[in-house]
C-alpha cells in the first residue's frame, strides 16, 4: 500500500541528527551523508531543514526503510539511487522510499505495481522474493497513512517486541512506552537515580517488562551519545 502524507505534522522538522541515528539505528556519520550528500554526491533523502539539519517523522522512517535496505539486504547505495530514479517518475512522491513496499531480494529493489516491477534495473518486471521486516515495524492507519514507528531496541529481528513506539503526535514525536505518553527518558532517569524496576511498574501502571525496555533503550542511546 503506497505510503501517503496527509498531515502537516509528520513533515515537521522534530529530530536533530543525532536523535534520527539513535532512533533508527544507524551512525550519526551515514544519516549525515544519506540527508546532506557529501561533495558532488546528492543526498538520498531529503531533509525537512538543512541549515540546521533537522529531520521530520517521514524522513526518520525514511531512513529506517534504507538501513534496512542498506545493512539487512546488503544493497548497495548505487542501486538504491537507481531505484529512487525509478521510483520517483512512477510515483512522483516527495518521499519516494515511503511511496511504495519495498521488496527485495538482496540485489535489486521491487516496487508491487500490480506486477512486481524490478525498479534498480529501470522498471522491469521481476519474480518477487517479499522481505518487508522492517515494514512490520511501522503501523498504518487506513489509506496506507503511517501513524507509528516501532524502532528497534536489542536486535533487529521479527520476534523482536513492539513496547518502545514514536509518534509525531505524542510526547512531541520521542520515544514513550507503546499505547502511553510515558516517555522512556524519563523513566530511565529515575531508574538511573536508584528507583526499582518494579516499583516504577507499579506508580506507573504498567508491566515491569515495559519499564525495564524502557531502561534498556534509553541505556543504549547514553552509550551510543
Amino acid at each position: 500500500m503506497p505510503f501517503k502524507i496527509k498531515d502537516e505534522i509528520f513533515e515537521v522538522p522534530t529530530y536533530s541528527p543525532a536523535v534520527a541515528a539513535r532512533y533508527v539505528g544507524v551512525p550519526y556519520q551515514t544519516l549525515r551523508y544519506w540527508t546532506l550528500g557529501r561533495g558532488s554526491v546528492a543526498p538520498i533523502i531529503q531533509p525537512a531543514d538543512e541549515a540546521p539539519l533537522c529531520l521530520s517523522f517521514a524522513n526518520l522512517l525514511e531512513c529506517h526503510v534504507l538501513n534496512a535496505l542498506r545493512i539487512k539486504y546488503r544493497l548497495r547505495l548505487p542501486r538504491v539511487r537507481s531505484a529512487l530514479r525509478t521510483l520517483k517518475q512512477i510515483s512522483n512522491s516527495r518521499h519516494p522510499l515511503l511511496s511504495s513496499r519495498f521488496r527485495t531480494d538482496g540485489v535489486d529493489l521491487f516496487i508491487d505495481e500490480r506486477a512486481l516491477v524490478n525498479v534498480s534495473r529501470g522498471g522491469q518486471y521481476a519474480l518477487r522474493q517479499v522481505v518487508d521486516l522492517f515494514l512490520e515495524r511501522i503501523e498504518w492507519q487506513a489509506r496506507g497513512v503511517a501513524k507509528k514507528f516501532y524502532p528497534f531496541v536489542a536486535k533487529k529481528g521479527p520476534d523482536e517486541p513492539k513496547i518502545i513506539s514514536i509518534t509525531p503526535t505524542i510526547a512531541f514525536g520521542r520515544s514513550v512506552i507503546d499505547g502511553t505518553g510515558i516517555s522512556t527518558a524519563v523513566i530511565a532517569s529515575r531508574f538511573w537515580a536508584r528507583e526499582e524496576p518494579l516499583a516504577l511498574a507499579s506508580e506507573y501502571g504498567r508491566t515491569e517488562e515495559e519499564i525495564l525496555e524502557a531502561i534498556r533503550w534509553e541505556g543504549d542511546y547514553q552509550r551510543a551519545a
